[in-house]
């Protein structure tokens, strides 16, 4: 991609933070990065951030949601939420003694799970999102048992009782105290949170804040599985207010309140720290959006936005493709998104090209200015950004530059580096696993994150770092070639937007790399004018294998003869990846291990000679 044109409009003005970074290079081959500029002061703890615009902005709007028959907003000020979290607080003060054991809430996003989760950090209680999918998607349950034996919580949330029968009756809920918002669970005795949020506060809630600590652990946060079982991350107070430091950091000019529209999972780093965190700290509003980037969920998004503005917006890149394509059909759908926004940001996966360019030309249409694609990179274990793109790009699949605050470590692996991370925003260890802590540290004190880096230009660290994928997914083929298969990927589902939704990348001890593909349903019945169609009629359409070859082979063309980068053979699969059968994670990544095991069988067909008739053969 072209970059500085000097016929494309101008940039939406954002004033970032200076790119100011130290560079060591080691005589083994070892670079440790940093901004050279210092880390601003912190608070305390996230609470002190609700109480601090309960006094300064009592009337503002800090939460809203759309509820009942008739999808109003329901909306929650400032002063509102402090009087309903001092009184959850109390709550669960007067439970007793509970040994700081966890407050695990099964739901979504809801306002209820938002008070109830900074309840808990006044409570001195870490609170435990568990990703919905882990009760309402999986048949055996394995995965939230694991969790709950592993964390063992004091209390449970569920939003809706009867929705969580199943998962409930799974678990072992002796001396756990539950609590239902809407429907009391089947059988089984819980305390409506409506009771609890009618309780009188005393001076123990006040008490109890002026005892939280910056080391004190304010959530568990859940890996997603993509390497393992999911382990209990500890995110202190310490690690998300340096974090969310760092990210108002980066930019010198976020305006006095902003508007945030968002669906992401507080269950997930991303959605729970990285944005909900940032816009506690700026006392600003959070729209929750009861939608999705899926067939038949992403109309609720698109109707939130034709009324909301959003001065701040994030999605993930199949989410940005039903906007543009919205946003291409309606033009008042197109300026008020527009009008307001000052930054758009990007995770989850590499943003296509094309869909880039297409969303610039939608901004200039709409305000005659391009906006910037903001993004970065982390983990779990780090708060979660240890990264961000903190200046202007057009290029995608930058992660950035680390955070003032934060040294990263490349170690040479192969072609690329392995990137361990330092500083206040690396958690102190895994909840209940000492083993696994110790084991993620080297004999520095950096973590261990698994993910690889390359430098965007290698001779001008200052241009930031591009994702290489997940050093855990890299392998060598038959004749010993080393492939990178966590970046691979993302370029091969870019490569062929919208056919893929996710994919498996095979060749370990193969002679050529191929590709195991899930189309993305929705997409492909909009190629081909039938909103019907079965998943097997989709993956045999012609349209469909004509796109999917034109975008593999487009990207063989890119990458040149490197066999390490070519993909030979694809197949579309049918069958959904499956959470039980540990090949999806709760937050929609590939175990690329668990299901290359799984689908042994479609392995071997992709390899098996001659070719048969669903393997498609990329020139």
């Amino acid at each position: 991609m072209s970059t500085n044109s000097a016929a494309a409009p101008a940039f939406r003005k954002v004033n970032w933070l200076k790119r100011d970074i130290a560079v060591e290079r080691r005589a083994d081959g070892v670079i440790v990065m940093k901004s050279r500029v210092p880390l601003q002061p912190y608070a305390r703890h996230i609470p002190a951030f609700l109480a601090r615009w309960a006094g300064e902005r009592p009337d503002h709007v800090w939460l809203a949601q759309r509820r009942g028959a008739d999808r109003q907003w329901c909306k929650v000020t400032f002063s509102e939420a402090k009087r309903t979290v001092d009184a959850l607080t109390q709550a669960l003060l007067d439970l007793g003694d509970l040994g700081g054991r966890p407050v695990a809430i099964l739901s979504g996003n809801s306002i209820e799970h938002a008070l109830l989760t900074q309840a808990a950090m006044q409570a001195r209680l870490p609170a435990a999102p568990i990703s919905p999918a882990y009760s309402l998607m999986s048949l055996d349950h394995s995965e939230l048992k694991y969790i709950f034996e592993l964390i063992r919580p004091a209390v449970v949330m569920v939003q809706d009782g009867p929705a969580f029968d199943k998962a409930l009756a799974a678990l072992d809920l002796e001396g756990v105290t539950l609590i239902h918002v809407e429907r009391p669970p089947s059988g089984r005795a819980s305390l409506a949170y409506a009771d609890l949020a009618a309780t009188t506060a005393t001076p123990a809630v006040e008490a109890s804040i002026a005892q939280i600590t910056p080391q004190t652990v304010g959530k568990l946060l859940f890996t997603s599985g993509s390497t393992g079982r999911p382990k209990a991350v500890i995110n202190t107070q310490l690690m998300m207010c340096a974090n969310a430091a760092m990210e108002m950091q980066a930019r010198e000019d976020w305006p006095s309140y902003s508007i945030y529209l968002d669906w992401m999972p507080w269950s997930h780093t991303m959605g729970g720290n990285a944005l909900f965190n940032p816009v506690l700290v700026q006392g600003s509003a959070f729209y929750i959006d009861d939608g999705r980037p899926l067939p038949g969920q992403f109309d609720e998004t698109l109707r939130n936005l034709h009324g909301i503005s959003p001065t701040y917006y994030q999605n993930v890149p199949t989410g940005y493709a039903a906007l543009a394509a919205a946003m291409e059909a309606d033009e008042a759908l197109c300026r008020n998104f527009f009008k307001d926004l000052g930054l758009i940001t990007y995770g989850g996966a590499r943003l296509p090209d094309d869909l880039y360019h297409r969303i610039q030309a939608l901004a200039v249409r709409a305000t005659g200015q391009r906006i910037v694609f903001y993004t970065g990179w982390g983990a779990t274990e780090t708060g979660p950004m240890a990264t961000s793109t903190y200046w202007d790009t057009e290029r995608v699949g930058l992660i950035g530059l680390p955070f003032p605050g934060v040294e990263l470590k490349l170690v040479p692996s192969g072609p690329k580096y392995e990137v361990l991370v330092r500083g206040v925003i690396v958690t102190p260890g895994y909840f209940g696993r000492p083993d696994l802590t110790a084991a993620a540290f080297d004999e520095e004190g950096f973590f261990r994150v698994g993910d690889a880096v390359v430098f965007a230009d290698p001779g001008d660290p200052a241009q930031g770092l591009i994702f290489a994928g997940r050093v855990a997914e890299d392998f060598k083929l038959a004749t010993g070639t080393f492939v990178q298969g966590g970046s691979l990927r993302t370029d091969a589902i870019a490569s062929a937007t919208p056919i893929i939704q996710d994919a498996l990348v095979t060749g370990p001890d193969r002679p050529y790399v191929g590709l195991l593909a899930w189309p993305n349903l929705h997409a492909c019945r909009q190629m081909i004018g039938d909103p019907s169609a079965t998943p097997a009629a989709v993956v045999a359409h012609p349209r469909v294998i004509a796109r999917l070859r034109e975008g593999l082979h487009a990207h063989n063309d890119r990458v040149g003869p490197a066999s390490s980068m070519r993909i030979a053979r694809a197949m579309l699969m049918t069958e959904p990846a499956s959470i039980d059968g540990r090949e999806l994670t709760d937050k929609g990544y590939i175990n690329q291990r668990a299901g290359l095991e799984r689908r042994a069988a479609l392995v071997e067909r992709l390899y098996r000679e001659p070719v048969e008739d669903d393997v498609i053969v990329i020139e």
